[in-house]
C-alpha cells in the first residue's frame, strides 16, 4: 500500500496518525508522477466493517474503519455475491451494525436516491492509498451539487489541462465512494453519456441522474423540462 506524505519526505522519520504508525523509507512515484511514501511498520489498525442497506436502486453497502468511511458499493451484478465484492474492497471487512454516524450517512444516501437533496461534504473519507491526481479529481467531483452535471473536460480544465480528460475518466472509474463522490454527475462533452463502472453501467448512471432531476451542461442529453430526452447510448 502507498501512503501519501503530508510533508516533504524525510527518510527514516516515523509518522503517527489515528492509531497508525509508519516509517518513511524514501519516495517513489505513482502513475500520475506525484511522490508517495512507503510504510515500513504499521501499528494497531482498526478493523474494517460494512453493512448492506436497501435503496430505490437496489442493495448498496457502506464500509468504515475507525471514524472514516472506507468505501461505498452500489448494487452488484446478479452473477456476483455481495460478500465477494466487499472482500475485494477490503479483505478484512466483517459485517456489523453501523454506529450512529454511519447510519446517518446511510439515511442520507437513501434520501438522495429517493429524490431528496443531500450534501456529503462533511463526511470524513479514508483517502489512504489514493494518488494525488485522483484525490484532486474526487475533490472536484464532490463539489458538484445534486441536480447539476459537469463534463470530463470541465474537470480537466480545472486541473490545468484539457488533455487530462482521459485521466479524469480513469480516476472516476476507480472511485471507491460512488454516490458520496458523485462520479455519475460527470458526462462526456460530445453528447455521449461517458462510462459508469457500477453494474448496469450508464443505465444506472442515468437512473440516478433522473432521480436527482439533473440539468445537464450538455443540452442534447436533456429535454426542456430537465428530464432525460432519450435513452442513454450503449
Amino acid at each position: 500500500m502507498l501512503w501519501r506524505a503530508a510533508v516533504p519526505s524525510k527518510r527514516g522519520r516515523v509518522y503517527k496518525r489515528g492509531g497508525l504508525e509508519w516509517q518513511d523509507l524514501g519516495t517513489t512515484s505513482d502513475f500520475s508522477g506525484f511522490p508517495v511514501t512507503q510504510p515500513a511498520t504499521l501499528g494497531t489498525m482498526a478493523s474494517t466493517s460494512y453493512t448492506r442497506f436497501d435503496t430505490p436502486i437496489g442493495d448498496c453497502a457502506i464500509l468504515w474503519r475507525g471514524e472514516r468511511i472506507v468505501g461505498t458499493i452500489l448494487p452488484v451484478a446478479i452473477t456476483e455475491r455481495f460478500s465477494d465484492v466487499v472482500k475485494r474492497r477490503a479483505r478484512d471487512a466483517t459485517e456489523a451494525v453501523p454506529p450512529e454516524w454511519v447510519q446517518a450517512a446511510i439515511d442520507d444516501i437513501v434520501a438522495l436516491l429517493s429524490g431528496d437533496k443531500r450534501d456529503f461534504a462533511e463526511l470524513d473519507l479514508d483517502m489512504g492509498g489514493i494518488a494525488s491526481f485522483e484525490a484532486k479529481v474526487y475533490a472536484l467531483a464532490r463539489a458538484i451539487p445534486p441536480g447539476e452535471t459537469r463534463t470530463y473536460g470541465d474537470l480537466a480544465k480545472d486541473l490545468g489541462d484539457v488533455a487530462l480528460s482521459r485521466g479524469v475518466g480513469q480516476a472516476l472509474g476507480r472511485n471507491p465512494f460512488p454516490i458520496v463522490i458523485p462520479c455519475h454527475r460527470i458526462l462526456a462533452a460530445d453528447g455521449k453519456t461517458g462510462g459508469f463502472s457500477a453494474p448496469g453501467g450508464v443505465d444506472t448512471k442515468f437512473k440516478i441522474l433522473e432521480i436527482e432531476r439533473a440539468h445537464a451542461t450538455v443540452p442534447s442529453l436533456f429535454g426542456e423540462s430537465g428530464g432525460l430526452a432519450f435513452a442513454p447510448k450503449p
